[in-house]
């Protein structure tokens, strides 16, 4: 499994988002000596199927993030059929529940020593109180993480994804154990885009994030390695 970051650099996960698998292919080569691990999603892996994670595969970890969700023995089969791309971290919703967890974790163990890392995916960094509530859900995404992330915590995951407004409230009340991977990272001065809760690198590491999910501000650069590198430079050591 994929170690803790002991690096500033080790806590960047540049987040690929694109269909376009030369150019994954070509920002995994620029950004990999600068970053811990690489995120491929949804994008990517729906234009170009597990080609594309076997070849970023050979240049840094991989965090797989498809967020899985849906009943326990097809998220179960789901990883399984992933396990063969070696990725060293995968997503799952929270809110699948449990048993969907518990199964994930069954599957993953399959895999020995070489297993990914399993993190349950809380409340998405786009959503803000409004937009839960319209959901059902009361409270505020504060609230509904910690319900989930008790949740997943229990159920096996080894760790949350979460926005960097949750990190401090998620290790007062479960410590130092679960890893934490955060998105809604913006550098000082960046867009928000589409993301509701952010924060920037240095809030985010200092709150207790392991990893910084970071897309736009370091792939829309006009030279993603130097704009890791300079975020990097930022992180406390």
């Amino acid at each position: 499994m994929l170690e803790r970051p002991s690096r500033p650099a080790a806590r960047l996960i540049p987040a690929i988002d694109t269909a376009d698998p030369a150019r994954a292919a070509a920002l995994a080569a620029a950004l990999a000596p600068d970053c811990g691990a690489l995120k491929l999603g949804l994008e990517l892996f729906c234009a170009a199927g597990p080609a594309a994670v076997r070849e970023a595969a050979g240049t840094a970890p991989v965090f797989l993030d498809l967020k899985l969700h849906d009943i326990p023995n097809t998220v179960a089969g789901a990883v399984r059929s992933l396990l063969p791309l070696r990725p060293a971290m995968l997503t799952l919703h929270a809110a699948g529940g449990p048993a969907m967890i518990a199964a994930a974790r069954e599957a993953a163990e399959t895999a020995g020593e070489a297993r990914p890392i399993l993190l349950a995916v809380t409340v998405l960094t786009s959503l803000d109180a409004g937009t839960l509530a319209e959901t059902g859900v009361s409270g505020g995404p504060v609230q509904q993480v910690l319900r989930l992330a008790r949740l997943a915590l229990g159920a096996g995951a080894d760790g949350l994804v979460c926005s960097p407004r949750e990190v401090a409230p998620i290790r007062d009340a479960f410590g130092a154990a679960p890893l934490l991977v955060v998105p809604g990272i913006r550098p000082a001065g960046s867009a928000a885009g589409d993301q509701a809760r952010v924060a920037t690198p240095e809030e985010a590491v200092a709150d207790g994030a392991d990893w910084l999910v970071i897309g736009r501000p370091i792939t829309g650069a006009a030279d993603p390695a130097a704009a890791a590198r300079a975020i990097a430079s930022g992180l406390p050591r």
